[in-house]
């Protein structure tokens, strides 16, 4: 079926609502610059102001150690792994540490599916941040995590969430979405981390416990243009019914080092899925650039197609830079591109109030001239309090001395 670019153009123009084939249509067939004026007539529409809005947190990755085995992902370490690590506590502290330094007020906390960190250990964790930095947010645990941590303590999603919140969750992190439909899950073995209705299961059960969290999709693997699409759908289906998502966010699959190998998706390709992202997901307020894997002229150039937000200066970040893709921007690089662009830098929060002008020109602040990585290269240590934890696996109970001695012959 062909539809006119000047019938829809009007009614997105008019606030209304793209149906799946229409949408299938304009991203398949509507020039790129017609896309990016839609996109960006929406943006200006829900952003008059022009305002381009950022985070200063930090991504740490407090293990990565995974039973996931996704074959897309070039970060993880099977169980008992040389290379495998855990976070200690102390470790995680000083981190924060770092990051309000840099004027920063969130961690971004993610990790492996690590089957020898039982829901004590996440509750401990979280518990002790909230006593020793009690303003300090936790945007923490994708929701195959906490599909994880339900499956090892043997607890409902409910619970896990409820127990999680109590000791300081704040929000939760749109992560391991790649694309919501199980055919393409199958194929890059993450269906067993969380089926495409478990993904969005979880998140209903994470809105209804009061949180809010972000939406987000790794394309570019072994999906179709329908199931793009289909993924952007099911967002937007249960943000109608619960409202609790506070942005989308979108990246190309970044190929380097990783099992399945294949290409990465042009930056042409990249703009049109943003921009047909902001004219589908109509209920979605906030669009997030992703430079972290497109770099920072691409992040830019996002700003013209439906981003209003240029998401965070990162300080740290692990799984992208595993897989080939180490771009840095630090606030000073992140204020530089917007204002480039004709915007207005403010700092905001993860609920996207905004906290003001940008830190550095309040005071002096060191620059971040690369991203940090979780630990320092050979650094094999254990940390103290894992030995407080009962650990599942063979190797995680050898480590912690809880496993019986070898038999000598």
């Amino acid at each position: 079926m062909t539809f006119s670019l000047d019938a829809l153009g009007a009614r997105i123009l008019d606030g209304g609502r793209l149906a799946a084939d229409e949408a299938l249509w304009l991203y398949r067939e509507a020039p790129t610059m017609w896309l990016g004026r839609m996109a960006d007539a929406v943006r200006r529409r829900k952003h008059p102001h022009g305002v381009v809005t950022y985070i200063i947190d930090r991504n740490v990755n407090y293990t990565n150690v995974c039973v996931a085995r996704c074959n897309f992902c070039a970060f993880y370490r099977t169980v008992g792994h040389a290379e495998g690590y855990v976070l200690g506590f102390d470790e995680i502290h000083r981190k924060i540490d770092e990051t309000m330094a840099l004027g920063g007020n969130q961690l971004l906390l993610q990790g492996g599916h690590n089957p020898d960190l039982p829901l004590a250990w996440y509750e401990d964790l979280f518990r002790g941040i909230k006593a020793k930095y009690p303003d300090f947010k936790l945007h923490a645990l994708s929701p195959p995590e906490i599909l994880h941590i339900s499956k090892t303590s043997k607890l409902p999603v409910p619970e896990v969430v409820k127990r999680l919140v109590a000791v300081g969750l704040d929000s939760v992190p749109g992560g391991g979405a790649e694309i919501l439909v199980d055919r393409v899950r199958k194929l890059l073995n993450c269906y067993s981390k969380a089926t495409a209705d478990e993904w969005l299961d979880v998140m209903r059960e994470v809105h209804k416990a009061g949180l809010r969290t972000t939406a987000t999709m790794m394309y570019g693997t072994v999906e179709t243009d329908e199931e793009r699409l289909e993924h952007m759908l099911r967002l937007r289906a249960l943000q109608d019914e619960t409202g609790g998502f506070t942005a989308f966010i979108t990246w190309s699959y970044q190929p380097e080092h990783t099992e399945r190998g294949g290409e990465e998706a042009t930056g042409i390709d990249y703009l049109r899925t943003l921009a047909i992202a902001r004219l589908v997901l109509d209920n979605f307020d906030n669009l997030q650039a992703s430079w972290v894997t497109q770099g920072g002229k691409v992040g830019q150039l996002s700003l013209a197609f439906g981003a209003n937000d240029m998401g965070s200066v990162m300080i740290e970040e692990n799984v992208v830079r595993a897989a080939g893709a180490e771009y840095c921007m630090d606030e000073y690089e992140v204020v530089r591109n917007i204002e480039n662009a004709g915007f207005t830098a403010s700092r905001r929060t993860m609920h996207y109030e905004h906290l003001g002008t940008p830190v550095f020109r309040q005071r002096e602040v060191p620059r971040v001239l690369s991203l940090a990585t979780a630990r320092e290269e050979g650094d094999q240590s254990v940390p103290a309090e894992l030995v407080n934890y009962e650990a599942k696996s063979a190797a995680g109970k050898r480590q912690r001395g809880q496993a019986p001695p070898s038999p000598v012959a």
